[in-house]
């Protein structure tokens, strides 16, 4: 099993930019496709963004599309979302996530190893 660390969230004003980072450890990086998640509150966690293991395809909730992108660096374990263009309404946990999955990417079921969590926070 995968062991997962984000970090990079904290407060923002509208219209600026985090970089998120999610640290991987334990069993081989790069059998995962990544998956980046925001939960905010009372509302159900949903997909933000993923990644296949080898960087070559990638996915965005509409929400995210033109804002946010998704990368990652297997040599460092790690994958990344850059958010620009941030906005009052991205406010959220964030979690990254890992899957062996190659499909239904923005279903929070087909992951079965989550991070803690990160806070985002963009005031208005």
């Amino acid at each position: 099993q995968v062991q997962l660390v984000e970090s990079g969230g904290g407060l923002v004003q509208a219209g600026g930019s985090l970089r998120l980072s999610c640290a991987a450890s334990g069993r081989s990086f790069t059998t995962y496709t990544m998956g980046w998640f925001r939960q905010a509150p009372g509302k159900e966690r949903e997909f933000a963004a993923s990644i296949s293991w080898n960087g070559g395809t990638t996915s965005y909730a509409d929400s995210a599309k033109g804002r946010f992108t998704i990368s990652r660096d297997n040599n460092k374990n790690t994958v990344y979302l850059q958010m620009n263009s941030l906005k009052p309404e991205d406010t959220a946990v964030y979690y990254c996530a890992a899957t062996p999955a190659e499909y239904g990417l923005d279903d929070v079921g087909k992951y079965g190893a989550w991070g803690q969590g990160t806070q985002v926070t963009v005031s208005s």
